[in-house]
């Protein structure tokens, strides 16, 4: 049997800015004073796509890497050294444990369990998660004179700030109890900033410091917005245009009612896609430097947008998405993370997009 052809590209593409990805990373680098910087990479590196991040951030220089999941891990080890990988989840099962041997991936010890399962397959480098005071993931600090913990073989000691994009006391309380962290526990590297950790000051940084929002283009504080540049552009595809006259209603539940006659289109992009219906109406997408407007509400795989301003706008034309994330976050009321991690499988992430 003969096989299918290849189907064809996709009516929606993830842009991307390569150089801009890399300025955050030597931006954030500098920021961290004398510590480096490594680059949070978990969920498909923020929904940017791992496999064409990761060698961008490898060239301009970072060299730890952080995933989640096991299976996040396998995707970039081609890329980079193993050793520079590390899985946040650490070794739930003998079998993860038998695997971050094997494939050369540093676990990252969440508990006495996970740190006797390390040790019982032969154990060796690893890095420790400290909880100060966020409660989820991490070794309680009762917990850190236990046998167990004392036969780790540690390269990165790590906690995580809860607050850090918030001036609050918890984030002095966590880092003076780090400072305690560190004296109890020997370890090559201490790691408790992330992209707004960066922002509080050498006292946070440590060694290592782990950004991930703001590589992306995120504003995780105010003060890293000079240094950061936007990263990706949500686009798709315009499909159909078609004119309105006066009273014609438009979308689900005719939350748009045309006043005027007008030229609207339709757009290759849906709630299904992470363009969620809080976007109705208020969302906007570009093309020439010219704006077209949402109208009524978004659908799962498409969206109505008005023509009204690029009359010589046609079928098959790409589209822009206004996805700045500090701006697009005030006006659709998600997190800049969201924003980020929403963006779904449809969109195409391939190199040079």
């Amino acid at each position: 049997m003969i096989p299918p052809a290849p189907p064809p590209h996709s009516t929606l593409r993830l842009g991307f800015d390569a150089d801009a990805l890399a300025a955050n990373w030597r931006a954030l680098d500098s920021l961290s004073g004398r510590a480096s910087a490594g680059a949070a990479v978990k969920a498909d590196a923020y929904g940017v796509g791992s496999v064409r991040v990761v060698p961008v951030l490898a060239a301009a220089g970072c060299r730890n890497f952080f995933v989640a999941h096991w299976a996040e891990a396998a995707e970039i080890i081609s890329h980079v050294e193993p050793a520079s990988i590390a899985v946040l989840h650490g070794p739930l099962t003998e079998s993860e444990a038998r695997y971050a041997r094997a494939a050369g991936v540093r676990p990252v010890i969440n508990s006495v369990e996970q740190a006797r399962r390390w040790i019982s397959v032969g154990g060796g480098p690893c890095h420790l998660m400290v909880d100060t005071g966020m409660n989820r993931l991490g070794i309680p600090p009762a917990d850190l004179g236990d046998p167990a913990i004392s036969a780790l073989d540690i390269d990165i000691c790590l906690s995580h700030l809860a607050s850090a994009d918030e001036d609050v006391a918890q984030n002095e309380s966590q880092l003076r109890l780090f400072g305690q962290v560190r004296s109890v526990i020997p370890a090559q590297r201490y790691s408790l900033a992330n992209s707004a950790g960066i922002a509080l000051g050498n006292a946070y940084h440590a060694d290592l410091t782990r950004p991930g929002l703001a590589l992306y283009g995120g504003i995780a504080r105010h003060e890293l917005a000079p240094h950061i540049g936007q990263v990706v552009r949500p686009e798709a595809a315009l499909l159909q245009t078609r004119p309105l006259q006066a009273g014609d209603r438009v979308g689900y539940n005719a939350m748009f009612t045309a006043d005027r006659d007008m030229r609207v289109g339709v757009i290759s992009l849906g709630y299904a896609d992470g363009y969620l219906r809080c976007w109705s109406g208020i969302g906007s997408f570009r093309w020439q430097g010219r704006m077209a407007q949402v109208l009524g509400r978004v659908s799962m795989d498409l969206t109505i947008i008005d023509l009204s301003e690029m009359p010589d706008c046609r079928e098959g034309e790409w589209l822009t998405a206004d996805y700045a994330l500090p701006d697009a976050a005030a006006k659709s009321g998600l997190s800049q993370y969201e924003l980020l991690t929403l963006m779904g499988r449809r969109f195409s992430r391939q190199s040079g997009i």
